[in-house]
């Protein structure tokens, strides 16, 4: 019997992968390759001692899929296929739509008509909007998402609590928040192709004269310092996160209840100031920045309770920002030496 993780190539789902195999795990891959490299599956192999069975393809093309589930015993999926840049999403919302919503509705056509239960869904933080309060726990009403990125999020959730409701299946929606960070190994890390949409691999590539300057995106919203303050989480940790939610899903009765949901973050906001200077002096490193216009799409301030996740997953962050940070230097001149290696 395998996991199926789509997306598993990608920056949460690599990691996730590690940690499946590393708990025994059978996992089947399918990556498209949008928002990666294929060495990847290379370094997870390193990693781990285990290569996972990997395809590479488009997850609309349910043609495809539909020869995966042939071809393997699938036992369970968790789901990270899907664009997720907030300011993209804003320029791009049909192909944002297209995307992230079919693609799912695929895979669970497959769950449907094979009668496969335990779905894990990547959420996100932005299917609760601008919250009221902080800090923002499971019952924290969902608002209109400021984003087409999480407009996806929360029509995916919708989905799939219907799914789970109309043929009583095990669904659990994890909702995070920032991840960051790379794996101890250096060999896992976020891989962005193109300009960063997310602020630590451009502070990462900024400090390492990739990029000339960090863009700032507002220095005047009612926080502390002017700058957006967010939960950061390492990608470790949240990995783990995955592997226990898809335990209890595995072994939870018919009884029990059919939606699990989680918030997967520290507890603690981070502005964005602060995790600049929290990265020059983790890595003794400078980062140049500019302070931008406020980017569309972009919210004031959300940070985490997960205490639901330590209360019925055993799971917590355990790991600092400082710390976090740490391995996204190192994982920055693992690439750079690759490169070399590539050129050479």
């Amino acid at each position: 019997m395998a996991i199926l993780v789509t997306g598993g190539l990608g920056y949460i789902g690599s990691h996730t992968v590690v940690e499946l195999l590393n708990n025994n795990f059978e996992v089947v891959i399918v990556d498209d390759l949008s928002n990666t490299e294929r060495f990847i599956l290379k370094n997870i192999e390193e990693i781990t001692g285990k290569r996972p069975v990997f395809y590479p393809f488009d997850l609309k093309r349910r043609e495809l899929l539909t020869q995966v589930f042939d071809a393997h015993h699938i036992e369970g999926c968790i789901n990270f296929a899907a664009s997720k840049a907030v300011g993209e999403s804003q320029l791009k919302p049909i192909d944002y739509y297209e995307n992230n919503l079919f693609s799912l509705i695929n895979i669970l056509q497959e769950f449907k008509e094979r009668g496969i239960s335990n779905f894990i869904f990547s959420s996100s933080c932005t299917v609760y909007g601008q919250a009221d309060k902080m800090p923002i726990d499971e019952n924290t009403p969902l608002k209109m998402p400021e984003s087409v990125y999480g407009k996806t999020k929360q029509m995916g959730e919708e989905i799939l609590s219907d799914f789970a409701k109309a043929y009583q299946r095990k669904v659990s929606l994890l909702r995070y928040f920032n991840p960051i960070g790379a794996h101890p190994s250096a060999k896992l890390g976020e891989l962005p192709i193109g300009i960063p949409n997310n602020l630590v691999p451009y502070v990462m590539q900024t400090a390492a004269g990739v990029r000339e300057k960090l863009n700032i995106w507002g220095n005047d919203y009612p926080t502390e310092d002017g700058t957006a303050v967010r939960d950061y989480i390492y990608v470790v940790d949240l990995a783990k996160a995955h592997v226990a939610a898809l335990q209890k899903l595995m072994q939870s009765t018919s009884e029990e209840a059919l939606i699990d949901i989680y918030n997967l973050g520290t507890g603690k906001g981070s502005s964005v100031m602060e995790v600049v200077k929290a990265f020059e002096l983790a890595n003794i490193v400078e980062v140049p920045y500019q302070i931008c216009d406020r980017r569309e799409g972009d919210i004031t301030i959300a940070y985490a309770n997960a205490d639901k996740a330590e209360r019925e997953l055993g799971w917590k962050s355990e790991t600092s920002l400082e710390e976090a940070l740490k391995t996204v230097w190192e994982w920055q001149k693992y690439l750079e030496t690759r490169n070399t290696e590539i050129k050479l």
